[in-house]
C-alpha cells in the first residue's frame, strides 16, 4: 500500500509538505501542491480518513440539511442544482456530503444530535423554517452553519435578488401593456415565497396598479400540482387576468397545463412568466419567459462562506444577495 513516505520520496519533498498537502493547508505552493496530487493520483493512494480526522480533529465531513416542517425536498430541480454546484467546491477541498436529519438509527433525534453524533464540522440549509424549534437549536450550538434563502441573521446566509426578481417580472409585463397581472404565490411560509409575493405587490405600487386581493392566490409549495391548481381559481374569476407572474417554474408549468385544459392558449390567452429558470423550462411549449436564479453561483458562494467558517473559525457573519436576470422566452406576448 503506498504511504505519503513514498510519495515523499518519490517527489522530494518531505512528509510533512505532503501532509499539508492532503490535509488542505493553505502555506503550500500551488505548483508544489499540484504535482504532489498528480504523483499520488499515479500512485493510486488513498489518504486514510481516520488518520486525516486524527490530524486535523475535523471530520471532513458536511451536513446538508431540508427542515422538514416545509414539507418539500431534493426532488425540485432548483435544490438540486445548488447542491451540485455546493458539492463540486466541498469535494475539491476534500470534504465528503451527508443529509441530516431526526432520525438516527431509527430513534427519533434533533438535528443538533444527530450533527454531534456524525460529528459534521458544519451544515448548509437548504430551507429553513422559523417554526421549527430543532432548527433554532441548530442555529444557537455552535456548529458552522450557512442558509440558502433566508433572511440575513445570526448565521451565514445566500439567497437570490427575489423581491428585485419579481419586480422585473412585473416591469416586463407591464411593458408589453399588461395592467391586469396575477400572482401564484408560493406561500408565505418561505423566505423565497415571502419576497417574491412582496416584490410582486411592491412592483404593483411602482406601476400604478391596483392589488386585487383576487389576483393573489397561493400554492402549498413551489410544485406543478399547485400552480395547476392555483391557475384554475384565476381562470374562474369573472374578471380574467392578462398576465400571469408565477413564483417558480414549476407553478408557472402547472399554470400553463391549466391554462391549456381550459381549452384557453399561452400567451395568446394568457402571458405567464415564472421564476428560477429551471432547465425544463427553455424545453416546454410554449418556451418559459422567467426570472434566472444563478444555481451555481449561489452553491459555489454557499460553499465557500461554509468553509472559511469552518477551517479559520469566522465568527464574522456574512449575508450575500445574489443578482438574477429576465429571460424572455415564448409564454408572453404584448396585449392587443
Amino acid at each position: 500500500m503506498t504511504t505519503i513516505y513514498d510519495i515523499a520520496k518519490k517527489t522530494g519533498y518531505s512528509p510533512t509538505t505532503v501532509s499539508k498537502v492532503f490535509n488542505n493547508y493553505p502555506d503550500v505552493r500551488e505548483k508544489t501542491r499540484a504535482k504532489i496530487l498528480a504523483t499520488a493520483k499515479e500512485m493510486g493512494y488513498l489518504p486514510n480518513a481516520n488518520a486525516r480526522s486524527l490530524t486535523t480533529k475535523r471530520s471532513w465531513t458536511i451536513g446538508i440539511l431540508f427542515v422538514e416542517a416545509t414539507g418539500a425536498g431534493i426532488r425540485h430541480p432548483y435544490f438540486g442544482a445548488v447542491i451540485e454546484s455546493f458539492k463540486k467546491i466541498a469535494v475539491s477541498k476534500g470534504y465528503d456530503l451527508m443529509f441530516i436529519s431526526k432520525d438516527v438509527g431509527g430513534r427519533r433525534s434533533s438535528y443538533v444530535e444527530h450533527c454531534k453524533i456524525r460529528g459534521v464540522d458544519g451544515v448548509v440549509v437548504i430551507l429553513s423554517s422559523s417554526e421549527d424549534p430543532d432548527f433554532q437549536e441548530l442555529l444557537d450550538s455552535g456548529i458552522p452553519c450557512v442558509i440558502l434563502d433566508s433572511s440575513p441573521g445570526q448565521v451565514h446566509s445566500v439567497y437570490s435578488d427575489n423581491i428585485g426578481g419579481s419586480m422585473q417580472a412585473l416591469r416586463y409585463l407591464h411593458s408589453l401593456g399588461h395592467r391586469s397581472i396575477a400572482h401564484i404565490s408560493g406561500g408565505l411560509n418561505t423566505f423565497a415565497g415571502e419576497q417574491r409575493q412582496q416584490g410582486y405587490e411592491q412592483a404593483l405600487r411602482e406601476l400604478d396598479l391596483d392589488l386585487r386581493e383576487e389576483y393573489i392566490t397561493s400554492s402549498d409549495f413551489f410544485s406543478t400540482e399547485s400552480g395547476y391548481e392555483a391557475m384554475k381559481r384565476l381562470l374562474g374569476l369573472r374578471e380574467r387576468p392578462t398576465a400571469v407572474y408565477a413564483a417558480g417554474d414549476l407553478l408557472a408549468l402547472g399554470a400553463i397545463r391549466a391554462v391549456q385544459d381550459h381549452g384557453l392558449n399561452v400567451p395568446g390567452d394568457v402571458s405567464i412568466i415564472g421564476f428560477d429558470d429551471i432547465e425544463m423550462s427553455r424545453y416546454i411549449t410554449p418556451a418559459l419567459t422567467t426570472i434566472r436564479q444563478d444555481t451555481e453561483q449561489l452553491g459555489t458562494v454557499a460553499a465557500e462562506i461554509l468553509l472559511t467558517s469552518i477551517e479559520e473559525q469566522d465568527a464574522t457573519v456574512q449575508s450575500v444577495m445574489l443578482p438574477v436576470q429576465l429571460i424572455i422566452r415564448e409564454s408572453c406576448r404584448p396585449v392587443t
